[in-house]
């Protein structure tokens, strides 16, 4: 990972940090804020490799040397990330951090820190941060990363330089897959799926939602042409496909573009299109179905999603689903 690359998705942070490094300004602590899958973390062990290097040409590290290598796989002694212990950051945590302030870095003067999910700090574990915050020693840097910044003390908002990660839109999510080689059809499906870059490519990897994207057009055609086939194709390949409550969260998602699409494809929209590639299976659809009924199989999509929120058996969800669908 690079800067440059890091720009393609978060251009008004990288500019600010880059500058800084270019002017030997970097501030003695951070606090990353945005949502999840915005980047934080990458951005954070990329001015960590950049910290250290020896090697970097301008702002760049040089992804190559000992030190950045080590960053890349976690295994540097004098980087430090802390992560929730259960549900809190505790006080222990900080305070077995704060002797590694006091101890000369293991292989250089210089120390990196990143505390993820700050805002999960307890009180006591917080006040025990200030320390460090109020008196800088100019060899060491933390990153602070959170999703609630309304939830951190004010004491910490106001002793770090504040960088606020903004979502991806889809298009932005849609052109960052393309060009690292995900194919357009499927790069259209993740970019309305999540604005989470890490879990659009999560979900790319084990051609998992390609294969949810084949059983799930599989399952529609079923519904509307052999509905006789839909209950063993649920048993033979959506329960074992679709395992975690989360995933059938993302088939139920698949389910509500399809039909959308089919109804754009009625009022003429066809330009919006998700599923491009199935056009001739959005047709065939539209021209058996209405606007009427296809509002009414979404609304039964969002009625499955919050039920399954409310945690009803998975398998009496979709069986009452499918039956819900082929009413129309």
């Amino acid at each position: 990972m690079t800067w440059n690359e890091l720009k393609e998705t978060q251009e008004k942070i990288v500019k600010i940090i880059t500058n800084s490094i270019r002017k030997q300004r970097l501030a003695h602590a951070y606090l990353f804020e945005g949502a999840k899958g915005t980047g934080k973390r990458k951005v954070a062990l990329q001015l960590a490799k950049t910290f250290f290097c020896d090697e970097k040409e301008g702002v760049e590290a040089c992804g190559t040397c000992s030190d950045c290598k080590r960053i890349e796989s976690g295994n540097h002694p004098d980087v430090h990330i802390i992560q929730p212990d259960g549900q809190t950051i505790k006080i222990d945590q900080i305070r077995n951090l704060k002797k590694e302030f006091s101890y000369r870095g293991m292989e250089s003067i210089r120390k990196f820190y990143i505390i993820e999910d700050a805002e999960k700090m307890t009180i006591s574990a917080a006040n025990g941060l200030l320390k460090f915050l109020e008196e800088p020693d100019g060899q060491s840097i933390a990153v602070l990363t959170t999703t609630e910044v309304h939830r951190i003390l004010s004491t910490i908002l106001s002793r770090t330089q504040i960088l606020s990660f903004t979502p991806l839109t889809p298009l932005k999510l849609m052109e960052t897959l393309e060009k690292n080689g995900v194919t357009r059809p499927i790069t259209r499906l993740l970019g309305q799926l999540t604005n989470d870059i890490e879990e659009a490519y999560q979900l790319y990897h084990d051609d998992w939602i390609v294969q949810a994207r084949s059983i799930m057009i599989q399952l529609v055609e079923e519904v509307s042409a052999r509905p006789h086939q839909v209950l063993l194709t649920l048993q033979e390949n959506w329960f074992p496909h679709f395992k975690e409550k989360n995933q059938l969260n993302l088939g139920l998602d698949l389910l509500l573009l399809w039909y959308r699409d089919v109804l754009r494809t009625l009022i003429a929209t066809e330009d919006q299109l998700i599923f491009v590639d199935h056009t001739d299976k959005l047709e065939r659809q539209a021209l058996n179905s209405s606007q009427r009924k296809v509002s009414q199989q979404m609304a039964a999509i969002l009625e499955a999603k919050r039920r399954l929120s409310a945690n009803v058996n998975p398998q009496l969800l979709m069986e009452q689903l499918m039956m819900r669908l082929q009413e129309g």
